[in-house]
């Protein structure tokens, strides 16, 4: 291809829909509204992971951080398959300058000197040689989380904002809400910096701009959740006049077909005139390669730091489906980083009051295994319709769509973090993970019916680790119902397999809570992989009672180096001795961000 057009990708840190192209009302984002009147902007255009590092995986190699294991864990180091490149390097080996300004977290073994031209502050398309086209990748860190722990607000008052329906309305909320429109407004300024250096160096008409986000919102049952609100991005593409072909739509167009981020890696090979790999799970929908939008947008979460949580997603124009395969687990999981933001402190106060709406008051409670919203009618995403008889097709259909798309890409989520057989190329071994016989189990398990009690005892003899994991989980979601298994779980408790154990400690805490606190302490010490510690520190957080003398267990834990040991002690430990102060933050900012600053590199 002669005359290839440069790329301009301005990914914005945490940033929703809230600007003047999606009808905002207290937005000032001029930027973001030029590119959108003179390119095409997608009203349904969804990340794949409602937290930056998996979904950042997801669009530095196109491919779902679930596919690589443990990429969808929040945070992890995956190995990399030999046998994948991502969109970037291959931009890079057909001839262009790539750059990256300047987050890289790509949850993976991914080398940034290998992928990029240059991955610094300092990265600029100026750099290149001059004739040679770039992609540039400039990473925003103004919308970033922690924008609303101690900025300013100037530019929307806290009275003037609108607060969710499942949100407490109180002074702090509106205050961290007028927070974030100032840290967007601030964003709006850097992207438009961006876009007149393309001007001033003559560039903009040969250069196509991509504005997306690595997910959504930061306000309490955003980040970190699979609904709208943790998962809608902006996605919006400015052609110029000369490359309009490209497009199959005008510019100022708005599309209404719900999109995934996933699908921008092979647009931008198939832009530039690079073969789209295999590898990719994504499909172009831009240039020589686009297919016809395929309407539905996969996403779903794990992991959060120190937290485990299990749930998949898929939304299309109207409906979002979403299924829990943690369902005995709370949404509203203590989550240290999270925690740090007033909002959150005041959701969980509140909650303690006996204050909150009934919307709001749900996400302490227990999940249901399937939730479905109609969120052309119902944006918040608070009336579940599942359980309707008149939708019982309609939920079937997502189900399905749902179940399909984890197959295809061999979702290594239901593998237990740690265990051997997880990662890309682990997993795909012949025999070592028999994904359909695993969802199968899981599937079984979220029914939490005790009829299963026998099937799931059956599982806990599999040869598979995996199987075995997913009987105990079972039980354990039956809680006080699974005493019939107990003969089971007591030979579950010296399971090879320590992920095992753990698991089967805690369905044996309703039956036994002494032993199994007992047998969780010993999981949770020094001696244990980390991911097992942090698997016991869970499992610990969340027996049916919390006696005082577990705060003993996590002695050792509560100065870890490790992050996901540390900030799981410092709760547990707050909580057995019965110290638990929402308002009073536990997370160690400054220690958290100076090897990463140090490094140019800031985590989210």
């Amino acid at each position: 291809m002669t005359d290839r057009p440069n790329i301009f990708w301005f990914m914005s840190e945490d940033a929703p829909i809230l600007n003047t192209a999606y009808g905002d009302p207290h937005a000032t984002t001029p930027t973001i509204q030029r590119i959108a009147d003179e390119g095409v902007l997608f009203e349904h255009g969804f990340c794949t992971s409602p937290v930056c590092a998996p979904s950042r995986f997801g669009v530095i190699s196109g491919m779902y951080a679930e596919t690589c294991g443990p990429a969808h864990q929040m945070r992890a180091d995956a190995p990399f398959p030999d046998t994948v490149r991502t969109f970037a390097e291959l931009a890079k080996n057909a001839g262009y300058y790539c750059t990256n300004n300047w987050k890289t977290d790509y949850n993976a073994l991914i080398d940034a000197d290998e992928v990029w031209n240059e991955s610094s502050q300092d990265a600029h398309w100026r750099n290149r040689p001059d004739g040679m086209p770039f992609l540039h990748f400039f990473n925003d860190f103004a919308t970033h989380e922690s924008a609303v722990f101690n900025s300013p607000i100037t530019t929307v008052q806290a009275n003037d904002v609108d607060v969710p329906s499942y949100l407490p309305d109180t002074p702090e909320v509106r205050a961290d809400i007028a927070r974030y429109y100032t840290a967007i407004d601030q964003m709006d300024v850097n992207f438009g910096q961006l876009v007149s250096e393309l001007e001033e160096d003559g560039v903009l008409e040969n250069t196509i701009v991509i504005h997306t986000s690595d997910h959504g919102s930061v306000i309490v049952r955003s980040k970190r959740f699979c609904y709208d609100t943790g998962l809608r991005i902006p996605f919006i593409v400015r052609f110029p006049e000369k490359y309009l072909q490209m497009s199959a739509w005008k510019p100022g167009s708005r599309v209404s077909t719900a999109v995934s981020q996933i699908d921008l890696p092979p647009s931008v090979l198939s832009i530039i005139g690079v073969e789209v790999p295999d590898s990719m799970q994504g499909q172009a929908m831009f240039g020589p390669a686009a297919q016809p939008l395929r309407g539905l947008a996969f996403s779903g979460r794990n992991r959060m730091d120190e937290r485990y949580d299990f749930v998949r997603t898929v939304r299309d124009e109207q409906y979002r489906y979403v299924r829990n395969y943690a369902p005995h687990r709370p949404w509203a999981q203590y989550q240290s980083f999270a925690w740090l933001a007033r909002n959150y402190q005041v959701w969980e106060s509140e909650h303690n009051a006996g204050r909150l709406n009934e919307k709001a008051e749900r996400y302490w409670g227990e999940k249901p295994a399937e939730e479905l919203y109609n969120a052309a009618v119902d944006p918040e995403e608070t009336i579940n319709l599942a359980a309707d008889p008149a939708l019982a097709d309609t939920v079937s259909h997502y189900r399905r769509l749902l179940m399909d798309h984890m197959v295809a890409i061999n979702d290594n989520g239901f593998i237990p973090e740690g265990s051997p057989i997880e990662g890309y190329d682990a997993s795909r071994i012949a025999g070592a993970y028999p994904i359909k016989d695993v969802i199968d189990l899981a599937d079984l398990a979220i029914e939490r019916n005790p009829a299963n009690i026998d099937q799931l005892v059956a599982a806990l003899t599999n040869e598979n680790e995996v199987i075995r994991w997913w009987g105990a989980n079972g039980l354990v979601m039956l809680k006080e119902l699974a005493a019939p298994a107990r003969n089971a779980l007591a030979s579950a408790l010296s399971d090879e397999s320590p992920r095992v154990r753990v698991v089967a400690a805690e369905a044996w805490s309703w039956l036994e809570l002494d032993e199994a606190i007992d047998a969780l302490g010993v999981l949770c010490q020094p001696d244990n992989d980390w991911r097992v510690r942090v698997q016991a520190i869970n499992s610990l957080t969340c027996l049916p009672s919390v006696p005082e003398s577990v705060a003993e267990l996590v002695a050792t834990s509560v100065d870890d180096d490790l992050l996901e040991v540390r900030e799981g002690a410092k709760y547990l430990d707050r909580l057995a001795r019965g110290a638990h102060d929402p308002s009073v933050p536990l997370f160690d900012l400054k220690r958290f961000m100076a090897p990463a600053l140090a490094e140019r590199d800031p985590k989210s």
